[in-house]
Order: C-alpha cells, then structure tokens, then sequence
C-alpha cells in the first residue's frame, strides 16, 4: 500500500485531516502524520514539522495546511522525494505545483476522502 504523509494532522475528530488518517488507515495504508500538535492519531505519533522528521519511501503527501503556511515548508516537503502531492480543497498553491512537477512528481487538485472512496487512490 502507499506511504502516505499527512501534512497538518491532528487529533480533532471534526477535521478533515483526521478523516483522511482514519480512512486511510480503514484502506489500509500506512500513514505517517506530521502535524504542529503532539498528539497519537489511530496509534501514530503526529511528528512535529518544525523537527523535519526524516520519512523514507513516501509515495504520497496529502496536504492539510493552507498556502499561506506552506512556503517556510517546501524545502522540507520536496525533501521527502514523494511521488505525488494531494493539494486538498482550499491548499492549492500554483508556485509549489509548479515546484513539485518540476521534480518530476505529480501535484494533484483533489480530495483525498474522495480519491479513496473511488477508488483512485
């Protein structure tokens, strides 16, 4: 299954980005999450960005962060060599598509939830 990073992971049941580490959890794929609050989501440590926890064989970073918070992360982000990068609804961002198609990974505009419950994960 895909290595999946959460960027912006959180304990909060009412958050999107705990949605997507249960249902990726529920299909199966390993989640790390990485979040700005210590916290265990469905028994994985949320790992603090700031730390730029070192992650091997990522396929997929699913992001939870707006655009506004992600600019002071790119370096770190592109660092983890995903093969893709889910730009979830509301943290599309032109200037890091572009940054991570340019090493040669894919940027998707798309939902996470939705990509699992079709089946296009």
């Amino acid at each position: 299954m895909k290595k999946t990073v959460i960027i912006g992971a959180t304990t909060n049941p009412s958050r999107y980005a705990y949605l997507a580490a249960e249902m990726l959890t529920e299909y199966k794929h390993e989640i790390v999450p990485v979040g700005i609050k210590p916290g265990i989501v469905f028994g994985k440590e949320i790992l603090h960005i700031q730390s730029q926890p070192k992650i091997e064989d990522v396929d997929t970073i699913t992001l939870y962060i707006g655009p506004q918070h992600q600019p002071e992360h790119y370096q770190y982000l592109l660092s983890l060599k995903p093969k893709r990068v889910i730009f979830n609804p509301g943290t599309e961002n032109p200037e890091f598509e572009k940054m991570v198609e340019a090493t040669g990974a894919e940027a998707w505009h798309a939902c996470t939830l939705v990509l699992l419950r079709s089946g296009q994960y």
